[in-house]
């Protein structure tokens, strides 16, 4: 869909450099997305990836995140091998609602609830990231613990419409239950894409 460098404004790697490969696609359909334009992947042109590659290597920053749309919708395996060929480190955002493909540095797994995760990612996830936008998401969220790899980073983030309602809730959980942190889309604050 699109492809731009910028400041990775959310999460583990916050604050960081990061040339972000946007893919066009998606059927797990959040009410929230902030990108549903990239919902419908025949709306966007088809590019190589010696197109990417080549884009990418404009920038000064070695750090790609590859996101959507879901880009587990596709086999990723090609482009992230080809990414780590050329000095970049992979990170991936995804719902897990596809099976895993890639070879990734970071597994950003942001599941919803309007489409089950794929069991491969639970092994995979370096960073759970759960978008708060109603109080029940908090117990939907623990559901998520006995799956993933001890050291998996947690992270609850307020949607960025419900912010003002969900931020104070956030505040509260993550101080009865320090296992969590706060991700706040800081890219939003600064107005940056």
């Amino acid at each position: 869909m699109e492809a731009f460098y910028t400041l990775q404004g959310e999460g583990y790697h916050q604050g960081k450099a990061a040339y972000f490969i946007r893919l066009g696609g998606c059927d797990v359909g959040c009410v929230w997305c902030d990108v549903k334009e990239s919902w419908d992947a025949n709306q966007h042109p088809y590019l190589s990836v010696e197109q990417i590659l080549s884009e990418a290597k404009r920038y000064q920053g070695r750090l790609a995140v590859i996101t959507g749309g879901e880009p587990l919708m596709y086999n990723l395996d090609f482009l992230t091998k080809t990414l780590h060929e050329n000095g970049f480190r992979t990170n991936l955002e995804t719902s897990g609602a596809y099976p895993m493909s890639g070879h990734w540095d970071w597994v950003c797994f942001s599941p919803k609830k309007f489409k089950k995760p794929d069991p491969s990612i639970f092994s995979k996830a370096d960073e759970l990231k759960i978008i708060v936008y109603h109080k029940s998401d908090f117990g939907w969220a623990e559901q998520f613990m006995g799956q993933l790899k001890p050291d998996c980073q947690l992270f609850l983030q307020p949607e960025w419409s419900k912010i003002d309602q969900m931020l104070p809730l956030i505040v509260e959980y993550v101080k009865e239950n320090p296992k969590w942190r706060i991700s706040l889309q800081t890219h939003k604050y600064m107005q940056i894409p």
